[in-house]
């Protein structure tokens, strides 16, 4: 199913579907630091959305969200500002590199290699929910390369900042607290530099947008509003928020995503000699 589409009902349910997902994304990933741009890209590629603009989009709506869930953790003094500042810098270099590298792909294989990783992502936020954060005093050694890495995969899958920043710091035992609010704070920096890298790509050519313009601007109002809305509550729902709950069922809806978009891609996935020497193998091991 594609969301393209011109008509005003076609319009009106695309965007009330992501204004939905927005929210949704937004207030869970105002709990547990993380899953926003997870959900929001398994969702968009589902709905035939390329890669490449399925990450734009997302950073666009970013650029909203991560303002308004990161004044929402200052204001709530959840923010760590020796973390925020190691975090920032990095996760801009490895998000500015992600973004100009997806753009240069083919957009079956980038789109497999994208479902892959983010099933990969929901497992891992799934066993990150079974356990449960360490208590074990705070260090900030390696910080910069997890915002590096974390930028990276954020840009070129269309999220994994939250999933790789947060759950690397809550392991080693830094307060999810101020790890939630920092992440997410320093999110907003790391997200305006991957769009700006975004524009940059599409004024030179190098980034081609893909159907209707109005759907995707339909898509893409949807998550800002919702998202919006949600975010003020990010701050307060750090506070009272089933935090493991939240994450437990992001994580089964993403990697339910992953698996059913990865049924639908295969047949595709076959022209490539690798994926189609690979398929023979299996079923001659068989």
């Amino acid at each position: 199913m594609e969301i393209y589409g011109e008509s005003w009902p076609v319009l009106a349910t695309t965007f009330g579907l992501f204004l939905l997902v927005g929210f949704l994304a937004q207030l869970i990933d105002g709990a547990v630091g993380m899953a926003y741009g997870v959900i929001s890209s398994s969702v968009l590629l589902a709905f035939g959305v390329p890669p490449a603009q399925v990450s734009a989009t997302i950073h666009a709506a970013e650029c909203f969200t991560t303002g308004a869930s990161g004044a929402s953790h200052l204001v709530h003094r959840n923010v760590d500002l020796t973390l925020f500042w190691r975090l920032a810098p990095a996760g801009v270099v490895g998000g500015v590199i992600g973004a100009y590298l997806l753009t240069g792909f083919d957009p079956t294989f980038i789109k497999a290699v994208v479902v892959a990783y983010l099933g990969v992502l929901g497992l891992f936020m799934l066993t990150r929910a079974m356990r449960g954060p360490r208590e074990e005093p705070p260090h900030l050694k390696y910080v910069v390369p997890v915002g590096v890495v974390g930028g990276f995969l954020d840009a070129s899958g269309g999220g994994g900042w939250g999933p790789i920043v947060t759950s690397t710091l809550l392991g080693r035992g830094h307060p999810p607290r101020y790890v939630i609010g920092s992440v997410n704070s320093a999110e907003f920096v790391v997200t305006i530099a991957i769009s700006l890298t975004f524009i940059w790509t599409l004024f030179t050519g190098r980034l081609e947008l893909e159907g209707g313009l109005a759907a995707g601007g339909a898509a893409l109002g949807g998550l800002i509003i919702g998202g919006l809305v949600a975010a003020p509550l990010a701050g307060y729902v750090t506070k009272i928020a089933p935090a493991r709950l939240l994450l437990a069922a992001a994580a089964v809806l993403v990697t339910g995503l992953s698996i059913w978009q990865g049924i639908q891609l295969w047949p595709r996935l076959l022209e490539y000699p690798v994926f189609r020497e690979f398929a023979e193998q299996a079923a001659f091991v068989r």
